[in-house]
């Protein structure tokens, strides 16, 4: 049995001060450090994903001057700005794999994204014969969400740290956790 670490979008502008800032961004930063230094050897492959937009449009609809936070969002995660750049207490030394994902278009999941080589999630997953995952990152209602759902459509037993994500708002968090639970993960 392999496992993987999934870490969704612990970036910038989803950080304390960003621009979609996720309360507690920081101290999930903190924590997924301090988890790979202690459990780094546990993993097969650690894939940490970063929304990577384009600066010249849209991005499909994703981006809005008048946003309604469900579909639509203000400007963030520019490719090359350092909103889309790790945050400052996140250290990617463990990390194997780097994933970008939403270039032009809305993406929410990891598993839309694809590492500089063009291999996708799936594909990284398959090749290191993961059969688990533990999800960790930003946000919880959101793209932890999204990447934890397509993860277990992928067919793999998944666990997600609740200690190691934090949500745009607590009622639309809860509301993800029963929903990922009622799928089939496991909040550890």
């Amino acid at each position: 049995m392999a496992r993987a670490l999934l870490i969704v979008d612990v970036q910038n502008d989803f950080t304390e001060d960003g621009a979609l800032a996720v309360a507690g961004g920081d101290a999930v930063a903190i924590g997924v450090t301090r988890h790979l230094r202690e459990h780094a050897a546990d993993y097969a492959a650690i894939l940490a994903s970063r929304d990577w937009h384009n600066a010249d449009d849209d991005n499909g609809g994703h981006f809005s001057e008048t946003p309604d936070f469900v579909d639509t969002w203000p400007v963030h995660c520019v490719a090359g700005t350092p909103g889309a750049e790790y945050d400052p207490w996140f250290d990617p030394a463990a990390v194997t794999h780097h994933v970008k994902k939403g270039q032009g278009i809305p993406a929410y999941s990891m598993f839309e994204g694809s590492d500089e080589d063009g291999r996708t999630v799936a594909d990284l997953l398959e090749a290191h014969g993961v059969d688990a995952v533990d999800v960790v990152g930003l946000a919880t209602d959101h793209c932890v969400r999204a990447t934890t759902l397509d993860a277990l459509v992928h067919g793999v037993s998944v666990r997600v740290f609740t200690h190691l994500i934090a949500g745009v708002a607590p009622d639309s968090s809860a509301r993800a956790l029963d929903e990922l639970e009622a799928g089939g993960a496991e909040l550890v």
